[in-house]
């Protein structure tokens, strides 16, 4: 089979999912014709050999296979040769502007990574063809390993820094959660490219100047996986309370390592998450997606209010007894069912999905 692929490769969620996507597809047994949007960015040899020679094929493309656009919703227009249009937005609301409605409806079919994702394109753009192809996790990296005991929780939180993926409520939360004499700590990696030096250190000033503020570490952007896999080796718990998520990647990559995780229960990570592997905040109500940035309420989301901080604090401090009680025990329970998740949720599988898609 031949695709011909346009995709962003860099470290940002669609890029990162743009190359992973297109690895899966060559291993798959795929032909695939690549034409990056922006400049791509490998960060290994492996992987720039790779995109090189997709890069290749593209001189000589089949202008009859499908084209494969991995990328916003409101910019969809841009296909290569005559074959059937497929766009792969990934998207966090529940509501569609009229653009983005306009780019969709032009495309033969839209493949999203979520049964939520897809109920959202079902009610927004009626009579679309819609499929799900979950995201992946790269088990090769994101693997459970074990670390040297230790006494300290360590809780961390990845993501760039806003609003939608509950950074204003979480040092909050930490701090209700727990107190001085607790062995605990909350580990924060959030560079977010789109703010400036001031907007970052305000958010770096609200966990640092809070109550528990020496108990809490701002860590520096890492360049690979590896070295994410690294930070999410010496944690314990992963805590995500997020308004609304395309996907939540990093909340897979610790569940694939056998981490605990602490979700809400609603958006794309639904399609992962569940009870049975991870702690959930039990979302009520959805509210306008405001943040007066890149929200200003087109759709909605999740609503976090007293109840769900109450949720919130309450699985942080269960998931630190439970990894104290682990500790005076001399032993590391894993979350087991994270990584039979993380297992089901490959690379490869979505790129199977896709071709399923595609050759349909």
């Amino acid at each position: 089979m031949e695709i011909n692929l346009t995709a962003p490769i860099n470290d940002l969620g669609y890029g990162v999912a743009g190359l992973n996507i297109l690895k899966g597809l060559v291993r798959n047994g795929c032909k695939v014709s690549y034409w990056p949007i922006g400049q791509a960015t490998p960060r290994t040899q492996e992987d720039a050999d790779i995109i090189s020679q997709c890069m290749s094929n593209s001189q000589f493309f089949d202008s009859q296979a499908p084209s494969l656009r991995l990328w916003h919703q409101h910019d969809m227009s841009h296909h290569v040769g005559h074959g059937i249009k497929v766009g792969f937005p990934v998207f966090e609301l529940d509501k569609f502007s009229e653009l983005e409605k306009h780019h969709l409806q032009s495309l033969d079919k839209i493949i999203v990574c979520s049964e939520w994702a897809k109920g959202v394109v079902e009610k927004e753009v009626p009579g679309s063809r819609v499929d799900v192809a979950p995201l992946g996790v790269d088990v090769s990296i994101f693997k459970p390993q074990e670390i040297e005991p230790r006494s300290t929780t360590v809780l961390l939180n990845i993501g760039k820094w806003e609003i939608r993926k509950g950074h204003d409520i979480l040092w909050e939360a930490f701090n209700e959660a727990f107190n001085e004499s607790d062995d605990v700590e909350l580990w924060m990696m959030n560079h977010n490219p789109f703010l400036d030096e001031a907007q970052e250190a305000e958010w770096h000033n609200l966990y640092l100047q809070s109550k528990l503020g020496s108990k809490i570490k701002i860590l520096p952007r890492v360049e690979t996986h590896l070295e994410v896999a690294q930070i999410m080796r010496q944690a314990d718990i992963g805590v995500f309370p997020s308004r609304a998520e395309g996907w939540n990647l990093e909340a897979l990559e610790m569940m694939a390592m056998g981490k605990y995780v602490i979700l809400t229960d609603y958006s794309a990570h639904t399609e992962f998450a569940s009870e049975i592997n991870s702690k959930l905040i039990k979302i009520d109500e959805t509210e306008e997606a405001y943040d007066g940035i890149w929200f200003h309420g087109q759709g909605e989301w999740a609503s976090i209010g007293d109840s769900q901080m109450e949720q919130l604090v309450s699985h942080m401090r269960t998931l630190h007894e439970l990894n104290q009680k682990e500790y005076k025990e001399n032993r590391r329970n894993k979350n087991e069912r994270g990584i039979v998740t993380g297992e089901k949720f490959s690379w490869d599988n979505c790129a199977h999905k896709i071709m399923e898609s595609l050759s349909c």
